[in-house]
């Protein structure tokens, strides 16, 4: 099979809308760039538009305003037939009386390739997930994440300038879901795919993707690189999002410069601003950023205790509320109902803008 990265090709929104109906507004006022040899994830809760406009790319919804790119040519108007893109679909999809060879050649046979050519493609598909000795099984005969390795094949094979997945991995196990996520993203990277992919996992999400698009009430919240968004949120929406996090209400007492000071009670503690000025205020902490520091801290009640094999999970209360954390001491947890002082990590709380 033929390089899959000589034919990837960027994806461009222009101020796209969709509309349904006279005013339900799935998408609005998108505009968005995802460079060619990049997996891009369209994050967010159910509703949010991402599944949308994952579709809009495949052409099976047409935008009601604005402009799709894919490569330099403008496909806004084509239909799905017309557009060099192939989906994996959260079904999968598969044909259950066709071997697993006649899945991924199906599309092939309406390419033009000679029956050997195809046949050739598609067992190099196969091989390609690790199925190279699995053409003659029914997909009945396979494990979910077998049957989700032979969808990718059948895409991979059309050699598309952009693949798409639709929540690929939710009808997998927890473990599964890892393994294949893995696989997946060793494939985008040696092949140097575009790809486009939802899910509304955020741990997914920061596991597979080059940059990540949050979504949120048909719009963008933010977009950047897993990292960032995790480290540097952009308001109280993305940083409860992306990963868990606790939103605890503080007051900036100061600004000097990019840094301000802040007061939760009677801890005091410097970070960077982010532009906002004196007052009321929301900080955002991880639960892996969270200190119990005996005689520095806020007064806390160890509320819940769980263990859960390779950390602790614990609730603390106070009069700053409650806050969730996590611990990788397992061998002297805390007792529910102890008193602790909680203080904050030197980095990784953030102030955050209401959203």
């Amino acid at each position: 099979m033929a390089n899959v990265s000589s034919k990837a090709a960027s994806v461009v929104f222009e101020n796209v809308t969709k509309v349904y109906g006279k005013n339900v507004v799935a998408v609005r006022d998108v505009s968005l760039t995802i460079p060619t040899g990049r997996l891009v994830t369209l994050l967010g809760p159910s509703g949010c538009g991402k599944t949308t406009t994952l579709r809009m790319i495949a052409g099976l919804e047409m935008a009601t305003k604005g402009r799709i790119l894919i490569g330099d040519k403008d496909v806004t108007t084509l239909p799905a037939t017309d557009r060099d893109v192939s989906m994996v679909f959260q079904s999968y999809a598969l044909f259950p009386h066709m071997t697993v060879m006649e899945n991924v050649s199906y599309g092939l046979k309406f390419s033009g390739f000679s029956k050997a050519e195809t046949t050739e493609r598609a067992q190099a598909g196969l091989s390609l997930v690790g199925l190279g000795d699995y053409g003659r099984r029914l997909p009945s005969e396979l494990s979910g994440g077998q049957q989700q390795r032979v969808a990718v094949a059948r895409a991979l094979v059309l050699e598309p300038q952009v693949l798409l997945f639709d929540e690929p991995l939710s009808n997998l196990d927890a473990k599964l879901r890892r393994h294949v996520r893995e696989e997946i993203r060793e494939i985008q990277q040696n092949l140097g795919l575009t790809v486009v992919y939802v899910t509304h996992d955020q741990e997914e999400a920061l596991a597979v993707s080059d940059e990540i698009v949050v979504m949120r009430n048909a719009a963008i919240a933010q977009i950047g690189p897993p990292r960032a968004l995790y480290d540097a949120p952009a308001d109280t929406f993305v940083a409860d999002f992306i990963g868990e996090a606790n939103l605890v209400a503080c007051e900036i007492t100061a600004v000097e410069g990019d840094m301000a000071e802040i007061a939760i009670g009677a801890v005091r503690h410097r970070l960077p601003s982010r532009g906002l000025r004196p007052g009321k205020a929301t900080l955002a902490i991880r639960p892996s950023r969270v200190r119990v520091v005996p005689g520095a801290g806020l007064a806390a009640t160890v509320e819940k205790v769980t263990y859960v094999g390779a950390r602790m999970e614990y609730s603390f209360a106070g009069d700053f509320g409650r806050i969730f954390a996590v611990s990788d001491n397992i061998d002297t947890p805390y007792i529910s109902g102890e008193t602790v002082e909680i203080g904050l990590a030197e980095s990784g709380p953030v102030l955050v803008a209401d959203a």
